[in-house]
């Protein structure tokens, strides 16, 4: 089956505008691009046919053509990546059989993550979306109890069924634990990996419809599906000695590199 990675980027984002041009030093202190660094990870991914950044900016369009991305324009009406991975994947006039959303602002995926969700997607013939999920250690979960006290979003939760059929995504924590983990400990908690592989068909319904009131209030374009009554699979992945975060907040920045560092990416 072809696939096509579709990098999303967009400069005016409101919770850290800028943000796909922020520079992150790793451990050998080489400063990259976000936007870079997650082309760099897409570029990992064994099995794909191609990897293309989709943006409305210009600005983010010179910078990934410089360090030799192709570059898809894409309307500032697209509302989330998932209406501008649709819209990139129209102006290449389709062809491919899986589409693969890898966010502009995850650039600690591994290639694995991707590669076990497209194989995900292959194997469920019921699911037309597939998305990772991580069981958080008691690091991960402690870091986003921290955020959600100090009033920030650290990153999504995922629940789902005993066949992992997606239930709901929250940026709040969930399911509610009481107890106390340290940080080797596993835990209830799924940590959603921003990255998702659509089946043609689903990503070109997507934009159709409206946003619904869970996808407004959580912020998450996923619930769009589910609103819509279209199955959304969750893909457990390992994190194999790897660390994961995403950037959402200017915070985080410091937290990745240190992230890099201490995993000797460059």
């Amino acid at each position: 089956m072809s696939v096509l990675v579709v990098i999303p980027a967009r400069y005016a984002s409101t919770r850290y505008p800028g943000k796909p041009l922020v520079a992150l030093k790793g451990a050998s202190g080489t400063a990259r691009t976000l936007i870079e660094r997650s082309w760099r990870a897409a570029c990992e991914v064994k099995g794909v046919d191609r990897v293309v950044v989709a943006t409305d900016d210009d600005r983010i369009r010179e910078a990934a053509e410089a360090f030799g991305a192709e570059v898809v324009m894409t309307s500032e009406s697209c509302f989330n990546g998932t209406e501008r991975c649709a819209e990139a994947f129209d102006a290449l006039g389709g062809g491919y059989d899986i589409v693969v959303n890898l966010q502009g602002d995850a650039p600690l995926t591994p290639h694995w993550f991707v590669e076990d969700l497209v194989k995900g997607l292959q194997g469920d013939p019921m699911a037309e979306v597939a998305t990772p999920v991580l069981r958080c250690d008691g690091r991960a979960l402690n870091g986003f109890l921290e955020d959600r006290k100090a009033g920030r979003v650290g990153g999504t939760t995922a629940v789902f069924t005993k066949d992992r059929h997606a239930l709901y995504f929250s940026k709040e924590v969930v399911p509610f634990t009481s107890e106390v983990y340290a940080d080797t400990d596993a835990t209830p908690v799924f940590h959603h990996v921003g990255v998702y592989a659509y089946r043609p068909a689903a990503l070109g319904a997507y934009p159709r419809w409206s946003a619904g009131d869970l996808e407004s209030l959580e912020g998450l374009e996923q619930l769009r599906f589910m609103e819509n009554g279209h199955r959304v699979l969750c893909v457990e992945v390992e994190a194999k000695g790897r660390q994961f975060w995403e950037l959402n907040n200017p915070e985080d920045v410091e937290r990745i590199e240190q992230m890099m560092i201490e995993m000797e990416l460059e």
